[in-house]
């Protein structure tokens, strides 16, 4: 059986020499400056914004027209991207920064129903965001590449939607005697007639017999790619928010 002996003294002295000696540029033990993660945060953050700007201007607002979108699209895209970046750096896990992906993802307005197109952007532009703020370990040309697959990939079924592109509209229609099966021709004529629209197809929804109107859903061809924002829009109250 082997016998050491414990001297106190040798353990204080060999625990103090382990202590980290504090450096001249740190407060509260935070570094005040930080180099190479100002460069990374720096290069990473203005290629997010770059490739959610390209996204958000060129394939959804040159459509849509909604400032109010764009706007949201571009702040949540910094917001998550410095979000996930610093989370990244903290390394809190990435079944945490999921679980706030998730959350982002399943955001929606309580004021506003918001569209399907508008909430799929929504869902892009944080997916790049998240991608772009943990993803630093991956290689630049991986980035590079994975945020113009993004791209890519928008351009192209933003251009295929494009081509056979029809806006639509919920018209309350007056003439109900013409919304009765066989006259549909006579309701499409008179819709185009007073609408001044080429309509494509038509749809008739709820029927008031009371005050004798009934709500038409119409697709019709966009003239020069004109917006079509407020279309779905049937209520006073839609257009007074």
């Amino acid at each position: 059986m082997i016998q050491t002996d414990f001297d106190p003294e040798i353990a204080r002295e060999f625990s103090e020499e382990l202590q980290p000696i504090a450096s001249p540029n740190d407060i509260l033990g935070m570094p005040i400056f930080q180099k190479e993660s100002l460069i990374t945060l720096a290069a990473l953050f203005f290629l997010n914004l770059l490739v959610c700007w390209i996204i958000v201007h060129f394939f959804y607002y040159r459509k849509a027209k909604r400032k109010e979108y764009y706007y949201t699209y571009m702040l949540f895209s910094v917001t998550v991207f410095l979000l996930m970046f610093l989370l990244n750096n903290v390394n809190l896990g990435m079944g945490f920064a999921l679980g706030l992906f998730a959350i982002f993802g399943m955001i929606r307005y309580r004021t506003e129903m918001v569209p399907i197109r508008e909430m799929t952007y929504l869902f892009v532009t944080i997916g790049v965001a998240v991608i772009n703020g943990l993803a630093m370990s991956q290689g630049i040309v991986n980035l590079l590449i994975t945020n113009g697959l993004f791209i890519l990939v928008v351009g192209i079924f933003d251009c295929l939607l494009s081509i056979h592109s029809k806006h639509t509209k919920i018209i309350l229609y007056d003439k109900i005697e013409l919304i009765k099966h066989g006259r549909e021709e006579e309701l499409k004529k008179d819709l185009e007639e007073r609408t001044g629209l080429t309509i494509r197809s038509m749809e008739v929804g709820h029927i008031d017999f009371l005050r004798d109107v009934a709500y038409i859903k119409i697709q019709y061809d966009p003239i020069n790619n004109e917006p079509n924002t407020i279309g779905m829009m049937v209520k006073l109250k839609d257009f007074t928010k």
